[in-house]
């Protein structure tokens, strides 16, 4: 069985986005073991000489190492993502690689119509990014709009179309994990560039 890390990207006490990555691990758990992982309690990212990395950081960027692939559910604030999500994808890419060819599947709730998508597109950047260098689920978009009226009383979704999308698009992820572990000739690349980059003399062009 496949086991899955899922990053609820918001420290919004009552987020639908944490709602349905619960939903996901209740509803696929025949097919993987989900582990809801909350960002809240990170620090904003700082930059410093001694390349202080925070516990929970490197214990979020543990289970990520030991996960066969990540789920992240992304709220979409002022059509981007939350600061908290951008911070902690700071820390898991300095000093430390875990999202580095591990597969990614992106979904995203929002209150309005658009279900968080420029977040998403924005996330899609970030998550390509030199040290960063996750693998992305393909043309692929889950964007759960009017977020607030979709769960029922269980936290489960009402609509049956948006809850046979969602699964269509897990199907494609589970076989997509699958595919990119054959994916080997880059992944020894990205290993090497990882094992001599440093932020004194970094080349990416990253000024963190």
């Amino acid at each position: 069985m496949k086991k899955f890390v899922a990053l609820v990207g918001t420290n919004t006490a009552k987020s639908t986005n944490r709602k349905l990555l619960k939903y996901m691990k209740k509803r696929y758990a025949d097919d993987a073991e989900i582990d809801v992982v909350e960002l809240k309690g990170l620090p904003i990212f700082k930059k410093t000489e001694e390349v202080f990395i925070p516990q929970q950081a490197k214990d979020i960027a543990e289970k990520i190492d030991a996960s066969d692939g990540v789920i992240i559910g992304t709220p979409e604030y002022d059509h981007s993502v939350p600061a908290l999500l951008s911070s902690a994808l700071a820390w898991l890419s300095y000093g430390i690689h875990p999202l580095m060819d591990k597969p990614v599947m992106i979904v995203g709730t929002s209150y309005g119509t658009l279900g968080a998508s420029r977040a998403q597109a924005q996330l899609r950047q970030i998550l390509d990014s030199p040290e960063l260098k996750a693998t992305v689920l393909p043309s692929s978009e889950f964007l759960l709009g009017h977020a607030l009226q979709a769960f029922d009383d269980n936290g489960d979704l009402k609509s049956a179309e948006e809850s046979q999308k969602l699964d269509g698009l897990f199907k494609d992820f589970l076989e997509f994990v699958d595919l990119t572990e054959q994916l080997v000739n880059s992944k020894k690349l990205h290993e090497q560039d990882a094992a001599t980059f440093t932020w004194d003399n970094g080349t990416t062009g990253d000024d963190k």
